[in-house]
């Protein structure tokens, strides 16, 4: 169920959701302000800036947190970089002030 600034509420199914927490949902039932009218809408986009509140399933968050723990998994020891450690090509990164001969 997702409320906007508005007050409408939209209850169906989330498709997608991005950084700025644009929505993609599906088979949504929308509620006016007051609450005495409701539309059926087979599909629909939500700008982020627009949203007020987001309620999910427990077992949606459940399923998300598992997916991202498999996912960082997978992705364990591949290839250069990554979060701290040194790696990359080239000439080396921010070699400091006292290699260059300067003091400081």
């Amino acid at each position: 169920m997702v409320e906007l600034k508005n007050g409408e509420t939209y209850s169906g199914f989330l498709i997608f959701c991005d950084r700025f927490m644009n929505l993609h949902m599906k088979n949504i039932i929308c509620t006016s302000k007051d609450g005495d009218k409701f539309w059926k809408i087979t599909e629909c986009y939500i700008r982020g800036n627009s949203v007020k509140y987001i309620r999910v399933q427990d077992q949606a968050i459940e399923q998300a947190i598992e997916e991202t723990n498999e996912l960082k998994s997978r992705n364990m020891g591949r290839g250069r970089g990554g979060r701290g450690g040194r790696g990359g090509r080239g000439r080396g990164a921010n070699r400091g002030a006292h290699s260059r001969g300067r003091e400081y």
